[in-house]
């Protein structure tokens, strides 16, 4: 097992995840079972005090896990360093075969308890308080994903072996790759960039309208098309290497550490999207501010992947 002071750091905010959520998980189980707002017995008022402790655990989990995130990915980066073949987090991440899975439960548990916060304000906001059972709900079954990414964050670092080799990001993001990405590759890149133009059209064109049901699925579909589209056009052109697609190597200092801001971007807009959607539907009607959140930080967004190839053209007259 390698051991790092970053690694140290991340396996014990794990463990103190673990510890008050699972506090807060049986909690939440018996708020959902019991709550009625309208009782006066004193498991009632047991119940409304313990909410508030959870709500409290609750924030502290998503408050440190979005820069633990950041984190996670900087201490793999400094990890590549020492595992042989790595060049960067891409190389460290899927050292093991469940690195994919791993990073995608990290992701989903952001965007799960993030909108929790937001349900938990709506709920607040109400003196009915009309989501209680539905966000402890909520948080019983991302405890359950918590639980997932807690279990894959030890057996990741646990089977970490500096002496083995692995494969680099220029491996892994190719056609000739056999990883889980490979696919992507094999499709003439400039759909990939269509589409994302597309449904970029489309999204801004929903914000004007504030379906609900039409901004939700399309913030949905634009996080997953402006990865790939990252990986198989744009990040080309931040790298100004054609063949380079590491969707992680941009978050190093040789690119100004741009990817850190692309993708909290990225995450900003599609989350205020996505939630803004939903509680639009729960409360039934339009939640503004949500939307116009979303629609700015997907426009600089945006912005700042397309910069990089129009750049490019302008300076040098051709594209990669």
């Amino acid at each position: 097992m390698l051991l790092t002071p970053e690694i140290i750091t991340i396996l014990a905010l794990d463990f103190i995840f673990l510890f008050f959520g699972t506090i807060a998980f049986f909690i939440s189980i018996r708020i959902a079972r019991y709550w009625d707002l309208n009782s006066t017995t004193p498991l009632q008022y047991k119940l409304e005090k313990q909410s508030f402790l959870v709500a409290t655990i609750i924030k502290y989990i998503f408050v440190v896990k979005l820069p633990l995130f950041l984190f996670f990915i900087f201490t793999a980066n400094k990890l590549s360093n020492v595992i042989v073949g790595a060049m960067c987090a891409a190389g460290v991440v899927n050292s093991v075969s469940f690195g994919s899975a791993m990073f995608f439960y990290k992701i989903l548990n952001l965007y799960i308890f993030g909108f929790w916060l937001v349900l938990n304000h709506f709920d607040l906001k109400n003196e009915n308080q009309p989501y209680t059972r539905y966000k402890f709900l909520l948080y019983a079954i991302g405890f359950i994903f918590l639980l997932v990414e807690i279990y894959l964050d030890i057996d990741f670092f646990t089977s970490l072996d500096v002496s083995k080799l692995v494969s680099c990001c220029g491996a892994l993001f190719s056609a000739a790759s056999t990883s889980s990405f490979s696919f992507i590759f094999t499709v003439n890149k400039l759909y990939f960039v269509y589409i994302f133009y597309a449904i970029f059209v489309l999204l801004m064109i929903s914000y004007i309208f504030k379906n609900a049901f039409v901004v939700l699925s399309l913030n949905l579909i634009y996080v997953f098309i402006a990865i790939i589209s990252l990986i198989v056009f744009f990040g080309t052109y931040i790298y100004q290497l054609p063949t380079h697609h590491c969707p992680f190597c941009m978050l190093q200092k040789n690119y100004d550490y741009i990817g850190y801001v692309v993708y909290i971007t990225l995450y900003i807009g599609t989350f205020f999207g996505i939630s803004g959607a939903i509680m639009s539907i729960l409360e039934k009607k339009k939640e503004k501010f949500y939307y116009n959140v979303s629609a700015i930080f997907n426009v600089i967004y945006a912005i700042i992947i397309s910069a990089y190839p129009i750049t490019y053209y302008i300076k040098h007259g051709a594209w990669l």
